[in-house]
């Protein structure tokens, strides 16, 4: 271990790494830590509640956090509050940031929010609940429970929609093609046309809450309720699959030299070849 620096509660947020190597993660108890690549805290910035979503950092340094106090904040490089644009709902999503500036959060009041820079809202599209994925030519990409991946317009209007047998949970990931990849509770990953026709499904053997992670060769990793981490091609096929010991909320990481990083509920981190 090279470091490890406590919270006051629970960590269920990803953490964040800036450029300097300043890690921000969010804790149940309220804050949002700013920790020094030394492993000593910078500052924290306290919400009104569980802070438990990954931040998203702007090309100005601008920390976007989520709260479950149904607020999105904007939180400057030294720690002070820049805004802060409340929800209907007890927000549980990650920020996205658009190439313009504009911040996409979801929120379970079942709205998706476009935020200007400055706080003040740009529009909001309904019926929507997982985090965004914003594509190369600006289309937010973002789950429901109603079962719908919607594609939405940067302005706001809907591209096309597209039907799941349950609800989707995770966000979407994009690959370098424009395939769009999303899992769903009806046990499936789909692969997207960019227009919104289906290109292929896998199916597994338990509901889809992980979001997938694309490689630099197109491998597209998940894990899903029925214990295993798959590996799929970009043609819907099985590389392989890895069984853990429970259920797979977490969602993959992969390293520079093809390692991947996932979680199981069994309170294990697996590193796989």
């Amino acid at each position: 271990m090279l470091w490890s620096f406590e919270t006051e509660c629970q960590i269920y947020s990803s953490p964040a790494i800036t450029f300097d190597g300043t890690i921000y993660v969010g804790s149940a108890d309220h804050k949002l830590y700013a920790v020094n690549p030394d492993g000593s805290k910078k500052w924290d910035f306290t919400t009104g509640y569980i802070v438990n979503c990954l931040p998203a950092i702007a090309s100005d340094g601008t920390i976007y956090i989520s709260s479950v106090d149904k607020n999105l904040y904007a939180v400057n490089p030294d720690g002070t509050k820049k805004w802060s644009f409340l929800t209907e709902g007890r927000i549980n999503s990650s920020p996205a940031i658009g190439s313009d500036g504009t911040v996409y959060i979801g929120s379970p009041d079942t709205k998706l929010y476009a935020i200007n820079p400055d706080g003040s809202l740009k529009w909001s599209f309904d019926s929507v609940d997982s985090s965004p994925a914003i594509g190369s030519d600006g289309t937010i990409y973002v789950g429901s429970y109603n079962g719908y991946l919607y594609a939405v317009n940067p302005n706001g209007t809907e591209k096309w929609k597209f039907k799941t047998e349950s609800a989707i949970v995770a966000s979407p990931a994009i690959g370098s093609d424009g395939t769009i990849y999303v899992g769903s509770l009806d046990k499936n990953l789909y692969a997207l046309n960019p227009d919104g026709s289906k290109k292929w499904s896998f199916t597994t053997e338990g509901q889809i809450q992980s979001s997938p992670a694309i490689a630099s060769d197109g491998t597209i990793y998940f894990g899903s309720f029925d214990n295993y981490i798959y590996a799929v091609s970009p043609y819907g096929n099985e590389k392989w699959s890895f069984k853990t010991e429970g259920q797979i909320y977490s969602s993959p990481a992969i390293a520079s030299d093809g390692t991947v990083y996932i979680g199981s509920d069994d309170f294990t981190l697996y590193a796989l070849k």
